[in-house]
């Protein structure tokens, strides 16, 4: 039996509701209330009264490579555990382990790795498979090994989804590539997100992925065929097709802040949603890496290939939050959007993103300038601001 948590005079966010100031009960893993007050008492109190917290739905990072040392693409459970324990702190309670281009082989280790693994108490939990590659363009590689990319193999697809035992939620592809249409149709009838990203498509191309299915963009504007005004691109077609939605990176280094502005602009809240699309050097100190059997270079703020290429990000979610609300002046309803909510829906998890009776406890508790001061994952403290 998991201990219950009364959080007290705490504002809570909701993405669609307004947000209020109250009470949150937290039993067996599961919000059991949430009022204005609720006279009960419990076996752990958090009082927030007079603190100026927010109780957030805890976010959820669709494309996280890894984090403190650990990455997906190692097969091992310690390093899911590692990553699983890490992401508490930054306010994250669930996520996709995302892989990356490699070979079949090491892709498969990956994937049975990930449907063996069980979190602990107190870590994040893994909501499915981020397949970002092998299916993508060599002329939007990145820091994706060229060597190891292949055109979109359907069949592949299969044998890899039943390896993760049917985890694989969401994949990165790029659809101009020979079979990109009707693969994206298959998985579209899997009911699996497909995601356009490392793609050097144009508008049209782009255009026809959505009419076979596709409904999201990879860290939008990076490594994807650019706008412009004769050739608007993947940048373009993502920024005006109403029903993709859009992953963005808001470090302010893979996208320029006026760059994030403008998407939350187009897109609008209810299509945004933050990622860190991290690596293992999140959380360490500076140094050299790997990623994907490469060298990366990692300063107190980036990741870089030996050539310069942005090799992932050192990004949190806290991080994350801070700058867009900074540059954008969001709503509390509009950062439960973009942190769980969207990604929520998208991967058709309702007991998840809302902080409402019957949902999951994850709850992501920030501060008045958004630090993240604790975090309970599934009815369990994971983490409290020492």
């Amino acid at each position: 039996m998991k201990k219950s948590i009364l959080i007290s005079g705490i504002t809570i966010a909701d993405a669609v509701e307004e947000s209020f100031t109250g009470d949150i009960l937290v039993e067996d893993g599961k919000i059991s209330r949430a009022a204005e007050k609720i006279e009960t008492k419990a076996d752990i109190h958090v009082d927030a009264a007079g603190k100026n917290w927010t109780a957030f739905p805890g976010f959820i990072d669709v494309h996280i490579h890894g984090a403190a040392g650990h990455d997906a693409m190692d097969a091992t459970p310690e390093a899911l555990s590692g990553l699983a324990g890490a992401l508490p702190k930054e306010g994250t309670t669930s996520f996709l382990a995302t892989t990356m281009t490699q070979t079949d082989t090491a892709i498969s280790a990956a994937l049975e790795n990930i449907r063996a693994f069980q979190p602990q108490e107190g870590q994040a939990e893994i909501l499915g498979v981020h397949l970002e590659g092998p299916f993508i363009s060599d002329k939007r590689a990145g820091a994706q090994p060229i060597e190891h990319i292949a055109e979109p193999s359907y069949p592949l697809f299969q044998k890899w989804q039943k390896l993760s035992g049917d985890q694989i939620r969401l994949v990165t592809l790029a659809p101009e590539t020979a079979n990109g249409l009707s693969f994206i149709k298959s998985l579209a009838e899997d009911g699996v997100i497909a995601s356009i990203g490392h793609s050097d498509g144009t508008l049209e191309e782009v255009q026809a992925a959505v009419r076979s299915g596709a409904s999201h963009v990879t860290h939008l504007y990076n490594q994807m065929s650019p706008f412009h005004h004769r050739n608007p691109g993947v940048v373009g077609a993502a920024l005006t097709e109403n029903s993709l939605s859009v992953e963005v990176i808001a470090d302010f280094i893979h996208s320029h802040p006026t760059s994030v502005e403008l998407a939350f602009r187009q897109k609008g809240a209810e299509r945004l949603i933050l990622i860190t699309d991290a690596m293992r050097a999140k959380d360490l100190a500076p140094g050299v890496y790997d990623l994907g059997g490469q060298d990366v270079q990692v300063t107190k703020k980036d990741a870089r290939l030996a050539d310069g290429t942005l090799a992932g990000s050192i990004l949190t979610m806290e991080t994350a939050v801070k700058n867009i609300q900074s540059i954008t002046g969001c709503s509390l309803n509009e950062l439960v959007a973009m942190t769980s909510a969207n990604a929520a829906k998208e991967l058709g998890f309702a007991n998840k993103g809302r902080l409402q009776a019957g949902a999951d406890a994850d709850v992501a508790i920030l501060d008045d300038n958004f630090n993240v001061q604790m975090t309970i994952c599934r009815g369990t403290i994971a983490y409290t601001k020492e």
